[in-house]
């Protein structure tokens, strides 16, 4: 019985890898672009409340994370369920990448407006610095998400630059955790999946150490 539903799941695996190597990875960038663009239209006729500005920038800021946990996701799915999505790793990265910064910018623009006040509550604010931290780790794996900043940097130099994406998903999380002010189940929980996350890499990185070659 443990042979067969072994086989049902490779099955249900092939399945799922075959319907994903048709689809572009580039399709995902127009379904991406439909949510801030609702988000705007919504903002526009009042279908956000009465307070908009503050609606969009936790929805972007929201959206943003989830699409990065998506992304840190697929390595544990390929190793654990025989998922392969790697070829939509980087269109997530780059989406979520836009997110945050529509986050970021929808809070400067529309929210604070006043340039001094904004730096004043970078250094005042402990979950905003922690949020612009996440957000400047980001930066650099964005700029260097491309096929020729990989032919570039080499692939190691690559790989480690872009373990970043750990510590910069783990900040944003504790960021809404502190956001919230509360202990509120949705930022909690969203900041247990990233730590379990980064638990697998971690114990797998020690096992392969002890593993003898």
């Amino acid at each position: 019985m443990a042979g067969l539903g072994a086989a049902s799941s490779r099955t249900l695996a092939d399945r799922i890898n075959a319907t994903a190597r048709r689809v572009p990875s580039w399709s995902l960038y127009p379904v991406a672009a439909l949510l801030p663009a609702w988000l705007l239209q919504q903002a526009l006729v009042g279908g956000l409340g009465v307070e908009p500005v503050e609606v969009m920038q936790h929805r972007l800021g929201e959206w943003g994370l989830q699409v990065l946990i998506a992304c840190l996701c697929i390595t544990p799915l390929r190793r654990f369920l025989s998922l392969n999505l790697l070829r939509f790793r980087r269109a997530l990265g780059q989406i979520g990448f836009a997110y945050i910064t529509l986050h970021l910018l929808v809070w400067a623009l529309l929210d604070v407006q006043i340039w001094s006040q904004i730096w004043a509550d970078i250094a005042k604010r402990p979950y905003i610095t922690i949020g612009m931290a996440g957000f400047l780790l980001l930066v650099p794996l964005a700029s260097t998400s491309t096929d020729r900043a990989l032919r570039t940097m080499g692939t190691s130099a690559w790989r480690t630059l872009h373990r970043l994406a750990y510590p910069a998903v783990l900040l944003g999380a504790v960021h809404w955790v502190m956001l919230s002010k509360t202990w509120q189940w949705e930022p909690m929980i969203h900041l247990g999946i990233v730590v379990a996350l980064l638990a697998t890499r971690i114990e797998v990185r020690r096992v392969r150490r002890l593993v003898p070659r």
